[in-house]
């Protein structure tokens, strides 16, 4: 399977070289729409509350483990601006996943006028 410009291996748990990929919010909005990707936003609770991608899961950086991720598509890494998420990123291709970071992060979600949920509920 190629995604993000990389074919996946049938020994996909083997550590990565290189570094992980990045991805626009519309690419990565397009591709979780579509079941392609996992969404994985890092970002603390409360900014998660204040808003997220309707199709992402919450994981703070700080309780990140690569092994309880759901390993069963690519996963495409989220916070505010990009940089936490570049952290996760790293983490995850280290644990041999393969992974994009969104570049711009949330910023960059919302500048694109994708929609986002707030308390369950999808806003604009």
């Amino acid at each position: 399977m190629k995604l993000f410009g990389r074919h996946r291996t049938s020994n996909d748990d083997a550590p990565r070289s290189g570094a992980p990929g990045k991805i626009t919010a519309g690419e990565a909005a397009r591709a979780a729409a579509d079941g392609r990707v996992l969404l994985l936003d890092v970002r603390e609770p409360g900014e998660w509350a204040a808003g997220h991608a309707p199709d992402a899961v919450h994981l703070p950086l700080g309780s990140l483990n690569p092994q309880q991720v759901p390993a069963d598509r690519p996963v495409v890494t989220v916070c505010r601006s990009g940089n936490r998420s570049a952290k996760a990123a790293a983490a995850l291709h280290a644990a041999g996943r393969e992974v994009s970071n969104l570049t711009g992060g949330m910023q960059a979600w919302t500048a694109a006028g994708l929609p986002i949920t707030r308390g369950g509920t999808p806003a604009r």
